[in-house]
């Protein structure tokens, strides 16, 4: 079996109790050794742990350290035969979702896992998240893109959301078949169709101001919209909008903003609010309203994913026509 790097950049499945709750901690290699002992851990692929400085809570995480995973995935690529990134279940479908965009096709698999509740703690589920994603990482069968793997089922990464708190199986693929699913056996029920190819580890230029959300609900303050669309730092913004991904009109004022941005060159997106499904501009008279302002119909793409897939591609420069078409279709599998 091919040797596996596993990246620690922090979160529940390394953190230690404190006063004041969880918090990052140090020393995980050491902890974790001495886990695996109990493990069989020569039926397990040879790895080495890196951790990376400063260690974030998942929360914390902001798309700068999308380029240090980038950076550090680049210096060892050659080496391994396959990445395990140990991250915060917070923020871990935006994480996965952006180094599926910013690295491309690849030729290796890398694939993120955590835990709801720290290694060493009774009842953790970081020791079998940990021993699935390794097995994985070096499973001829496993998928050459980034995934995601956790409570026995491997997701496509950018198609990966959390979808429970609580539970133990907190991770989920809701528009999409899982890649793997990990029984008495690891069974891959249909092989992956993205092209495999020499990742891509160009960093991204980071703009704060460039991405937003508007989330739409009953009683949402139309001067707010207006001012986030008219914002001159604003060059992506995602309509989180109901069911098949329509909007309130508010008298046709809040088209009349969304074209407005249109026109400036800001590129809009639409996603459905719902955990299934898809959105379709013209099913319902309002939602057709938004092809006339220049909305592009997200179709089943998640949040996550959608962020990540704007940021990463303002991030790279695109803009235009180039940006449209880019966002308009399925890059790394992330819509259907």
């Amino acid at each position: 079996m091919s040797r596996v790097l596993m990246l620690y950049t922090g979160g529940t499945i390394g953190m230690q109790p404190s006063p004041h709750g969880y918090v990052p901690c140090a020393g995980l290699a050491e902890r974790l050794s001495a886990c695996m002992a109990l493990a069989a851990d020569d039926r397990l692929p040879a790895f080495d742990v890196l951790e990376m400085q400063p260690l974030i809570d998942s929360a914390e995480l902001m798309p700068d350290a999308w380029n240090r995973l980038v950076a550090v995935l680049a210096s060892h690529w050659q080496t391994y035969g396959g990445f395990v990134v140990l991250h915060g279940t917070d923020t871990m479908a935006y994480s996965a979702a952006a180094l599926s965009f910013m690295l491309g096709a690849l030729d290796k698999p890398v694939i993120f896992t955590g835990a709801q509740i720290p290694l060493g703690e009774p009842r953790s589920d970081a020791l079998n998240n940990l021993v699935s994603a390794l097995q994985l990482a070096a499973h001829p069968a496993t998928p050459c893109e980034v995934s995601l793997a956790f409570h026995d089922r491997l997701l496509r990464g950018n198609r990966a959301r959390k979808v429970r708190t609580q539970g133990l199986d907190a991770f989920d693929s809701p528009n999409f078949p899982w890649l793997a699913e990990l029984g008495i056996a690891i069974s891959y029920p249909q092989p992956s169709a993205l092209l495999s190819g020499r990742p891509d580890f160009a960093p991204i230029e980071m703009d704060d101001d460039a991405v937003a959300i508007l989330p739409l609900y009953p009683g949402m303050s139309l001067r707010r919209a207006k001012e986030l669309l008219a914002d001159e730092r604003l060059k992506g913004l995602i309509l989180h909008s109901y069911g098949v991904g329509n909007p309130p009109s508010f008298e046709g004022q809040l088209l009349t903003a969304l074209t407005a941005a249109n026109e400036r060159g800001v590129a809009l997106l639409n996603v459905t609010q719902c955990a299934q499904g898809e959105v379709v501009q013209g099913a319902y008279a309002t939602g057709s309203a938004l092809n006339q302002a220049g909305v592009i119909a997200g179709g089943d793409i998640t949040l996550e994913a959608a962020v990540a897939k704007l940021t990463v591609l303002l991030g790279r420069g695109m803009s235009g026509s180039a940006l449209r078409r880019a966002l308009s279709g399925s890059l790394r599998g992330e819509c259907s």
